[in-house]
This record gives C-alpha cells, structure tokens and sequence, in this order.
C-alpha cells in the first residue's frame, strides 16, 4: 500500500507488477472499493498482468484515502482530478479500467487529458455526468431505480446512510447485482471502507451536486464547464456493460458511441450486473489486455 498526495487529495494506492511494466490505473465505483479489483491487480505477479504495473486507488470515499482540504467539507467538489494521480505517480500515460464513479473518473481524463491515456475500459459507457439537463425526468422505470439518489436529497437519506452504512450498501449490491451471489465474507471484506469520516459526506455531495442541487469546488469550475460541453474521447475504448444491471440497463449505453472517436467496441454481458470486476473479472480483464496489446 502507498500513498499519492494531490492538492486535494491523499489516496492509498496498491500497486503491484514490475516497475517497468505498462501502468494500468483500476478505479472501483460506489458502494465498493479496491478488492473489487483485487483479483486483476494480484494476478500481476504471474497472470494477465505478468508485463504491467497495476495501480489500484481507493478513491476517496473510501477508508484510506481522505480529503486533504478540511474547507471544502460536504460542499466540496464532486469532480475526481485523476490526472493529478498520474502526475503524482509520475506517469506519462496510463490504460484506464474504471467503472461507476471510477468509470466516471477514467473517463473524465480521458477526455480531458488524451495524452495521459493509453486506452479505456469503461463500465456501463459514456458516464460523464450531464447536470445540465439533470432535471428532465426519465422513465418511470428509470426514476425507480435511481430512487436512493433522490433520498439522499434529504436530511433523512443522510441520516439514514450514516447510521445504516453496511445494511444500505449491502442493498444495493444486491439490487445493482440481482445474479451475483456473493457471501458475507466477500461483504465483509469491503465493509470497513464504509467507515471512512468521509464516506457520507462524500456520498450526499456527489447525489446532490449531480442534479444541480449543491454547489461544487469554485476551483473546478473550468474543469465543470468543459465537462458541460460533453466532450468526446478518442482514446481506444471497450465499453463493457452487464445484461442484468439492476441501476442501469444495457439500453442507457446503446447511443453511447456518438461520445467516442477512436477505436470503439461495447460488449453486453450476459447474466451480468453492475459490479463487472468482482462478476465477471475474466471479461474485464480480456477486454483491458486486448486494448493493451493492440494500443501498445
């Protein structure tokens, strides 16, 4: 375990592989943390990742990475300046694999920042969020499945989380992931990552910044601006999305290719949920080590 430090953030990081290796950057989503990845980032001392340096962050709602600024509190900004990990790690460029709020990350920088990716996998498509046009409705099935984010608009929802972080987040593993039959041990094993002083927090401002009802860090507001302009990625890119996601089915990715100009592929998973590393951890990995190789 080592640790980056940003301006904004100190992170834990698990690094494993040659030093020498091509970077690969593992960024897990929300309600989980790196041992969602775990099983790609250990096969580095002799498996897929044998030739590569694999970077697994606790991003940093997570129990080892905190917020190094104490001013930007529950108002702080929901944006992750991932680059800034890349600068720290000295990093030229770097294949991205991220999904939900990692996803979003990977994709951020790359848009942004080309230069710094080598290539992308994505999980669940395009998710560079949209504030501006957050307030049009969806489906009613659609508002169904995003009612924890609207709970989390209240008092009660923060209330709620804080005091009942295992019993919500074990919910929603099990609605996001309706065929994956993980044991408690597996929970268990990610479960003390919810105890993080910064977890809720975190956790509300992202909800409620994401459909224009809190304010983000002044500082980026020149990242959120180009944001806002839904900017494309050429990055080679494999968008891997499973058949059976409980929070967003495979049709909200079907249009995403418009968002990408390079080399780009979706893959529909069959069986699969939300939380593709620790379903399918095969797909995940087939679909990195192809771009790699074929984006050396």
């Amino acid at each position: 375990m080592e640790r980056i430090r940003t301006p904004l953030l100190e992170i834990a990081c698990e690094i494993s592989g040659p030093a020498d290796g091509v970077p690969v950057i593992l960024l897990h989503g929300w309600p989980y943390d790196p041992r969602t990845l775990r099983r790609h980032a250990s096969a580095a001392r002799g498996g897929w990742l044998s030739n590569h340096r694999a970077l697994s962050a606790r991003l940093r709602r997570n129990a080892l990475s905190l917020l190094r600024h104490a001013a930007l509190g529950p108002a702080g900004g929901a944006r992750p300046r991932s680059h800034r990990a890349l600068d720290a790690l000295a990093l030229p460029r770097a294949a991205l694999v991220g999904y939900d709020w990692g996803g979003r990350a990977a994709c951020i920088v790359a848009a942004l920042w080309p230069e710094r990716v080598r290539c992308l996998v994505t999980g669940n498509g395009y998710n560079i969020q949209d504030i501006a046009h957050s307030g049009v409705p969806a489906s009613p099935e659609q508002e169904h499945r995003f009612w924890y984010q609207y709970y989390f608009h209240t008092e009660r929802g923060r209330a709620g989380l804080a005091a009942n972080r295992r019993e919500f987040c074990r919910l929603i593993w099990r609605l996001w992931s309706p065929n994956w039959a993980f044991d408690e041990a597996t929970f268990e094993r990610t479960a003390p990552s919810f105890d993080n002083p910064d977890f809720v927090d975190v956790t509300i401002q992202s909800y409620r910044h994401r459909f224009g009802n809190a304010p983000g860090d002044p500082a980026l507001a020149p990242i959120e601006q180009r944001l806002a302009a839904r900017p494309t990625i050429a990055a080679p890119t494999i968008v891997l999305h499973g058949e059976a996601n409980g929070v967003g089915p495979p049709e909200t990715s079907a249009g995403h290719a418009r968002f990408f100009t390079g080399p780009y592929q979706r893959r529909v998973i069959a069986r699969a949920g939300h939380n593709l590393p620790q379903e399918v951890p095969e797909v995940v990995t087939t679909a990195a080590l192809e771009l790699i190789r074929a984006h050396a």
